[in-house]
């Protein structure tokens, strides 16, 4: 990830065991969410460049070049990225969150999935990828409001101590802020719901996908 709250993602245990969660107990998650974000990709005209901001193990940046993206991923993180690059051929990037090392418009979308849970200063974060993205932005960010992160918290696994989650109405809000004085249009639903398999854009659904498209003045 990037800079953190306090940087568990240097953790040896963690980077190992990232990518088999998906495979495993996060089996059904990785598929609503990334049905999700397919669905608001479909909102953006052509994007052809996409920068993952926070990509880890860059399990979402593969799946995003899977989608026809030239796709690239950034982190913080030395073992996350050593990972990323032992799974796959695309593009890393060692990077700060908080500072990315690009020029403005460099990028047609910017992702930020599963990572402002983890930076000290959302906004900003959210500002510098409105910068380097000429067309918009696509969030994933886990809801505060729901079971799931109810859940995560009660694990007591540290990981998820260190976390901080957002409700949609306060994701919202930073991004306007973030945005200043970019116009922005802003699109969000909820998965991971615990009885329905879908997506509504209702603010309890535990992961939190939205589109924030740039809107010519």
């Amino acid at each position: 990830m990037n800079r953190l709250l306090a940087n568990p993602f240097t953790n040896p245990t963690i980077v190992a065991g990232y990518e088999a969660w998906y495979e495993t107990s996060g089996r059904r998650a990785d598929r609503l969410e990334k049905a999700l974000l397919r669905r608001l990709l479909a909102g953006f005209s052509r994007p052809r460049t996409l920068l993952e901001v926070g990509c880890g193990t860059g399990h979402f940046t593969r799946w995003f070049g899977e989608q026809g993206l030239q796709a690239m991923g950034l982190d913080l993180s030395s073992p996350m990225l050593a990972e990323a690059v032992h799974l796959g051929s695309l593009p890393y990037v060692q990077g700060d969150a908080l500072a990315l090392p690009f020029q403005a418009g460099a990028f047609d979308l910017v992702a930020l999935i599963t990572t402002l849970e983890f930076v000290n200063d959302p906004v900003q974060a959210l500002s510098e990828a409105t910068r380097v993205a000429r067309h918009g932005l696509i969030l994933g960010v886990l809801n505060r409001q729901s079971l799931l992160a109810w859940r995560r918290k009660r694990s007591g696994e540290s990981l998820w101590q260190m976390a901080r989650f957002f409700t949609p109405a306060e994701l919202v809000r930073l991004m306007q802020q973030a945005a200043a004085g970019t116009r922005v249009k802003i699109v969000w639903r909820t998965t991971l719901w615990p009885v329905w398999p879908g997506e509504l854009p209702l603010s309890w659904g535990g992961f939190i996908g939205m589109a924030v498209s740039m809107v010519e003045p």
